[in-house]
């Protein structure tokens, strides 16, 4: 591979691999104060319909992006009614939310649009256009997102309180430090960077919304964030690793390779998923979550 095309594969990954960092990034906010999110999937889904949707009407791709992050952003709410307010079953809650978006964007854009779900095609300033080096605006963002979360998590207050929860929530609200609200911050946090990754979806890698367009990348994400261990700088290694092989997966279609012929592209669609199984079966090693992560949590009265 010439010099050219290594530069062409490696941009390629980094475009790739922005919305799977930026879900992985809310995964670790949200399972870093105890909270399990299944639901990064169903979020960026309704964030890239609703970016497209308002960058369309508005012709704002920064408009589309706020409400990307206001829709992502309420069903994070709801999760947390679900797994805080209400302790009820975390992965259920997740499952229930990545469903009722799947639903949801497919009715709502076929009686909106009438284009079999589709939102008509962004043009102009409806679309985030390069700011830098060939990258838009959101690609800086989720960049800039690592090293903010590093720093708050391991540098200040609320961030060691955050972690706190997730290990020991009651030693915690013993020391008279509201639980459910360290966890509803964390889970809006995780909307916002699940907007911001559905955002550039729809409004800055493609121009316009198609149905399921997150393809995955939010279970994809989960298995980065356990590959990288519920850490910031490992989650970047992680998904620029998974944008890497997705770049690259691109590149083989239509390749002969000597003594196989031209590979199936649905054999090459497969690769990161399954280097998603061969990370998750035991290449990452023994990969141990917040020890509250998934319980919720109920004061003693």
């Amino acid at each position: 591979m010439d010099s050219s095309a290594l530069f062409t594969v490696l941009d390629s990954a980094l475009r790739l691999s922005i919305p799977l960092l930026a879900a992985c990034l809310a995964g670790l906010w949200s399972e870093r104060s105890g909270v399990v999110d299944i639901g990064l999937e169903g979020k960026m889904l309704v964030a890239a319909f609703a970016a497209a949707a308002a960058a369309h009407v508005m012709g704002s791709a920064w408009a589309g992006l706020a409400a990307g992050i206001l829709a992502s952003t309420a069903l994070s709410l709801v999760h947390g009614f679900a797994a805080i307010s209400q302790a009820g079953n975390q992965i259920v809650s997740g499952i229930a939310i990545n469903m009722l978006a799947a639903g949801l964007t497919a009715i709502i854009g076929n009686a909106w649009y009438g284009q079999g779900g589709r939102t008509p095609p962004l043009e102009g300033d409806a679309r985030f256009g390069d700011a830098f080096l060939g990258h838009s605006a959101l690609v800086y963002l989720a960049l800039l997102a690592v090293p903010l979360t590093w720093w708050v998590l391991a540098r200040t207050r609320f961030g060691l309180r955050l972690r706190a929860v997730g290990e020991n929530p009651a030693a915690v609200d013993t020391a008279g430090i509201s639980v459910a609200g360290l966890r509803y911050a964390a889970i809006i946090l995780a909307g916002i960077l699940c907007g911001l990754g559905g955002a550039y979806l729809s409004v800055a890698q493609a121009a316009g919304f198609l149905p399921n367009m997150t393809a995955g990348k939010g279970f994809i994400a989960l298995a980065a964030l356990i590959f990288a261990k519920w850490r910031a700088w490992g989650a970047l290694g992680a998904c620029l690793l998974f944008g890497l092989l997705d770049a690259a997966a691109i590149r083989l279609q239509g390749v002969s390779l000597p003594g196989v012929g031209q590979v199936p592209v649905q054999a090459i669609q497969a690769l990161p998923y399954l280097l998603t199984v061969i990370l998750l079966a035991g290449v990452v090693g023994r990969a141990i979550p917040p020890r509250a992560s998934g319980v919720p949590y109920v004061k003693e009265r």
